[in-house]
């Protein structure tokens, strides 16, 4: 299902510090500029309600999931709040177990190949790259010769839309958006801008990868 959703739009709106009484209202803008994954950071205020809150709002094409999740507690009291999608800052084999059992996506953090292979061990569905601005393209380019083809990767940490384009071009399926997406007391109108921004940016990066691998053909 995470495939299928980062082939629509491969960007992830991380909204840490929103409040149930903005979520919806943001969610909103985020959907109509074409994201299809949102997640709440569990440090949050009130994440369960707002996560709650946008999965009644959003259609049920747009993935609603939590951030920041570090036990497996928690992955029952996402799924509880209705959401579909653990993200989380580690690779803790016993969360990214209890997400599958719970039949949630996984989505762990990695720094290491050694990392990566042992999250996949454990049944992530994709991997979150973790901190992507230390990590940088040419990690990411490495990785992708080792792992599973098909397997979502996706950079998180300190993405702009100036940056979308080289981790593209190195293997990367999508991106976690923060700070430059979304900073708590930000209006919906705000974001609004901010998220065509990087819509435009991804569909650029995109592009320009697809004219790149017909032209190495």
């Amino acid at each position: 299902m995470i495939e299928q959703t980062l082939s629509q739009c491969g960007l992830v709106a991380i909204l840490r510090g929103v409040t149930p009484t903005e979520v919806e209202a943001i969610g909103s803008v985020l959907y109509e500029a074409g994201l299809r994954i949102i997640e709440v950071p569990l440090n949050s205020p009130e994440p369960l309600q707002s996560i709650n809150a946008l999965r009644q709002r959003l259609p049920a094409d747009c993935l609603i999931g939590a951030g920041t999740v570090l036990t497996p507690e928690q992955v029952t009291s996402v799924r509880a709040a209705g959401g579909e999608l653990i993200v989380m800052p580690h690779s803790d084999p016993s969360v990214i177990r209890c997400a599958r059992e719970a039949g949630l996506i996984a989505m762990p953090g990695v720094a290491t190949p050694t990392e990566a292979f042992a999250a996949l061990a454990a049944g992530a569905d994709a991997l979150k790259l973790f901190p992507a601005e230390q990590l940088g393209p040419a990690v990411l380019k490495a990785w992708r010769a080792v792992l599973p083809q098909k397997l979502a990767l996706l950079p998180v940490g300190g993405i702009t839309p100036a940056s979308l384009a080289t981790f593209v071009a190195a293997g990367a399926n999508g991106f976690g958006l923060g700070s430059a997406l979304y900073k708590p007391g930000q209006s919906a109108a705000e974001v609004a801008l901010q998220a065509r921004d990087f819509v435009a940016a991804w569909q650029r990066a995109q592009a320009g990868s697809q004219a790149g691998s017909q032209a190495a053909r």
